[in-house]
């Protein structure tokens, strides 16, 4: 397989028809390139969606009303109804496997108009009541200062905590923010942190850092709001399913606010570990298709190869012959041919390979300057898809040559040295 005479007859060969040898190492080539641009693709999907959610408690659940879709014990269909205050600690008395447990309040005009004033700035954010708690579920970094905390709630501190695009609209650069105020739909709140988002998938709706979260109890006694809570966030106890409680939550829920038990559409849920598991199985069967419809377009170019190769020994039945009649075995005839075809196939392919590296770079370069908020990050490919690549390029090679060795093989020297051109 190392003779340097060997390699030295087949790049002849193939120099002999270069067009020809261009044209049949397309094949393979095409073939390894689609295969890595997809899968690098898929991974920068999943990589995407992952990082989305990823940071979140994967045994969360979150919940929030709708109209009822059914007449129930008086009350008639399409109620729009509330969570209140009570639904806090009845739940937490009534659910054994709840670890956190957090309710969350939508602020007015938090999806229409300005709601957002310092000096000559103005902007319009989501507004949001939260409990400390809440940012054990859905996790939030202090890059100055720090978040909300139990005392906020307890005291009613007019404190906020604001996104990093917030500071970037509301302060002038290199303007310190915590400390200074923000008139938040016309009430005056202290800046006590600037926070980033560990996760980009925001329930509430809208980009996350442009969140303006301040606590929950400020909320309710500010703008009026009386008991009312928009929102729950739960996660369950480590080892219990989320999904267990949240039908249970669910049942409390509608029988303390008079809802039918088959009312299916009354409250609205977001399960984190059923999403997950979608998006696992999203995802492999994505790199399945992938391989599926590589493999094939390689086979193709593979199956180009051996047809080509049929056609190379029919012209040189002669010169097998004469290298047969002087001592040439099968295995040597076999070994040429295959090497042939092996020589070729990892040639066009390895070129496939890494044009499809560089293209995924560029790719992820162009990625990573339009910023976090894309659900396509990270274009690549793992080391062992690429040595998995390598391995059917060489096996691609050895088939694609075998078949036309064993027929070169088979035909008998006297009969090849009188084959006539």
């Amino acid at each position: 397989m190392f003779d340097l005479d060997l390699w030295k007859e087949i790049i002849e060969a193939l120099k002999k028809n270069r067009m020809r040898s261009f044209m049949t190492a397309f094949g393979v080539f095409w073939g390894i390139f689609m295969l890595i641009v997809m899968s690098g693709a898929g991974r920068a999907l999943e990589n995407g969606i992952m990082d989305g959610i990823k940071a979140f408690a994967t045994n969360s659940a979150f919940f929030w009303t709708e109209r009822t879709s059914m007449p129930y014990e008086g009350f008639k269909r399409g109620r729009s109804w509330n969570y209140k205050n009570d639904d806090i600690q009845y739940l937490k008395a009534n659910l054994n496997d709840v670890e956190y447990l957090s309710p969350r309040l939508f602020g007015p005009n938090s999806y229409g108009g300005d709601n957002t004033i310092r000096g000559n700035n103005t902007g319009a954010f989501n507004i949001y009541g939260d409990y400390p708690d809440y940012f054990k579920i859905d996790p939030w970094v202090p890059l100055k200062g720090r978040l909300l905390n139990e005392i906020d709630i307890m005291q009613d501190r007019k404190v906020c905590v604001i996104g990093e695009r917030v500071a970037e609209v509301m302060f002038p650069e290199g303007e310190e923010p915590i400390g200074e105020y923000l008139k938040i739909n016309g009430v005056y709140f202290q800046v006590v942190g600037v926070v980033d988002p560990q996760t980009r998938i925001n329930i509430g709706g809208g980009q996350k850092n442009e969140a303006i979260m301040i606590p929950f109890s400020t909320m309710q006694r500010t703008y009026n709001m009386g008991d009312v809570v928009h929102f729950f966030s739960v996660t369950s106890k480590p080892g219990v399913p989320v999904s267990k409680l949240e039908e249970r939550l669910k049942e409390l829920l509608k029988a303390r606010h008079h809802i039918a038990p088959e009312d299916m559409q009354a409250i609205g849920s977001f399960n984190i570990e059923v999403e997950w598991k979608k998006f696992n199985g999203l995802f492999t069967g994505i790199q399945m298709l992938t391989w599926i419809v590589g493999i094939g377009t390689l086979l193709a170019g593979v199956i180009g190869v051996s047809n080509i190769m049929m056609v190379i020994i029919r012209e040189r039945t002669q010169e097998i012959g004469i290298q047969r009649a002087i001592g040439a075995t099968p295995s040597n005839v076999i070994m040429h041919i295959v090497a042939e075809s092996v020589f070729l196939t990892v040639l066009a392919g390895y070129f496939g390979l890494a044009l499809g590296v560089g293209l995924l770079e560029a790719l992820n370069v162009v990625l990573e300057s339009a910023g976090d908020e894309m659900f396509f990050r990270r274009p690549e490919i793992s080391f062992r898809m690429a040595i998995a690549a390598l391995s059917v390029l060489v096996f691609s090679g050895i088939f694609a040559g075998m078949i036309p060795a064993r027929r070169a093989v088979k035909i008998k020297p006297i009969d090849a040295i009188r084959e006539e051109k």
